[in-house]
């Protein structure tokens, strides 16, 4: 008989429970940063087409130690209430871990976008958004959205034009979500943030030498094979980055109609191009297609990344999973049971509340930047401009050569805004990771990454509760 497997939450408080069985906490403190603090269900009418449908929306909170909460909303025909208070718990953990100042939220419409025209899909997140004000879950100061899977910088920028025709006197109506068009609000590298932030963490797991050793890996990224799950913004980039910039070969992407493989190496711009032309990857001549996609998260790799749903890999595969290293660039994607399986096969994970966090770092700064009204650079860059100007003519007059025209370029370059946030981006994964690894090394009960991540953020969690006096 197959084992039941595990509800999304369940599984998300089985791993935390993990963690806490470490910690010397008390036990009504621990089931108070579990518990979800707050979860709305909305149902709500929209005309579409001459007749009325009734659509099913949720948003949930689960911790308000920080402020604002914060979270994604996606529109899926799969999402359901336990999905979006799960998520919900993994921001928590995933902020704290990374050291941004919010709470844990998440939403879920409950929808399949390709059904609607884009007019049709203004008109449903219009009333979405007036739904969750009336009911106090969107707020610049208490509940900021983002995009999830199934949405985007569009659907961001209805949400936040149609809080500011509610409140017209808020200031700091522009931050009432963030992933917004940089046009209306947003803030450059944060489409790209959450790939860019797998990269990172990738980046900082190969700065560790023993780290790599003990995954069985030799050294640095260049030729590593890499199968990434999913082919959407998170993976599109992640996979983009690391064999661009990394010198990475992308053996096999898995998308919904299959998987495109290569073992020489996949192109993956070229790939992804051809997905936007012809809405598929199959057929794509520059790599063998198969519908089997699944499958093929048990092709031998050195680093599998799946980038697409929660429960992709469970106690049905787990034992036929054969990478060295995991990095989860979805939320969930690996179900407790099949996490125990894995660790006993000694196969690393870099965990979800720690890989993809880019994407809340990214709109940390974004919010911050609409609440402080000015763009970042904006008084320092020609201030170091006419610094570098300053360090190259003295160069140049202490040594009587001119100075060639790539060092003269870098030092003349002020950070510009979107230097800034990959400057930010890199350091705060940097850190993040380098936290993980030393309560890793120090602590004799605890083996893996995930559960030194959770420890970690139980830590910043109860320090909040104990010091305001919840507990």
């Amino acid at each position: 008989m197959a084992q039941q497997q595990l509800k999304f939450s369940d599984s998300v408080s089985c791993m935390v429970d993990r963690a806490l069985s470490v910690l010397e906490l008390d036990e009504d403190v621990a089931e108070a940063i579990k518990a979800c603090s707050a979860v709305i269900q909305v149902k709500f009418p929209v005309k579409i087409r001459g007749k009325v449908e009734v659509f099913t929306g949720w948003r949930a909170v689960h911790s308000t130690h920080r402020l604002p909460a914060k979270g994604g909303i996606r529109y899926a025909s799969m999402v359901n209430q336990d999905e979006v208070e799960a998520l919900a718990a993994l921001m928590t953990y995933k902020c704290a871990i990374v050291d941004v100042p919010f709470g844990g939220s998440k939403g879920g419409l409950l929808i399949d976008p390709k059904n609607y025209s884009r007019d049709e899909m203004q008109l449903i997140t219009r009333r979405f958004t007036l739904e969750l004000v009336r009911k106090g879950f969107l707020s610049p100061s208490t509940n900021v959205p983002a995009p999830d899977m199934g949405t985007g910088q569009r659907e961001m920028a209805w949400m936040a034009d149609t809080y500011k025709h509610l409140f017209p006197d808020d200031i700091n109506a522009i931050a009432c979500v963030t992933g917004k068009p940089v046009e209306h609000g947003g803030i450059r590298g944060r489409t790209e943030a959450t790939g860019r932030g797998v990269q990172y963490a990738a980046q900082e797991f190969f700065r560790h030498a023993e780290a790599v050793k003990e995954s069985g890996m030799s050294a640095g990224l260049a030729g590593k094979r890499i199968i990434i799950q999913g082919f959407g913004n998170v993976g599109y980039h992640a996979a983009k980055f690391l064999s661009e910039e990394d010198g990475a070969k992308i053996i096999a992407i898995i998308d919904r109609a299959g998987v495109l493989v290569n073992e020489e190496g996949l192109s993956v711009e070229e790939a992804y191009q051809y997905k936007v032309d012809n809405k598929t990857i199959e057929g794509y001549p520059g790599g063998r297609f198969d519908s089997h996609g699944l499958q093929a998260l048990e092709m031998e790799c050195d680093l599998l990344i799946p980038a697409a749903l929660e429960s992709q890999i469970t106690t049905q595969n787990a034992e036929r999973i054969n990478t060295k290293l995991i990095i989860e660039a979805a939320n969930g994607p690996v179900t407790y049971d099949a996490d125990e399986i894995l660790r006993k096969r000694g196969i690393q994970i870099i965990p979800d509340a720690y890989a993809n966090a880019g994407g809340v770092i990214v709109s940390y700064f974004e919010w911050i930047r609409n609440i402080s009204h000015i763009r970042f650079g904006r008084m320092q860059r020609r201030y170091e401009e006419q610094r570098g100007t300053h360090i190259i003519d003295a160069m140049q007059q202490l040594t009587g050569n001119q100075l060639p025209g790539h060092l003269s370029d870098k030092l003349l370059s002020g950070a510009d805004e979107f230097a800034l946030v990959r400057s930010g981006l890199d350091d705060t994964m940097r850190l993040a990771f380098q936290e993980l690894k030393a309560v890793r090394d120090s602590h004799s009960a605890i083996e893996d990454y995930r559960t030194a991540a959770y420890v970690v953020a139980i830590k910043k969690i109860s320090r909040s509760y104990l010091d305001i006096g919840i507990y």
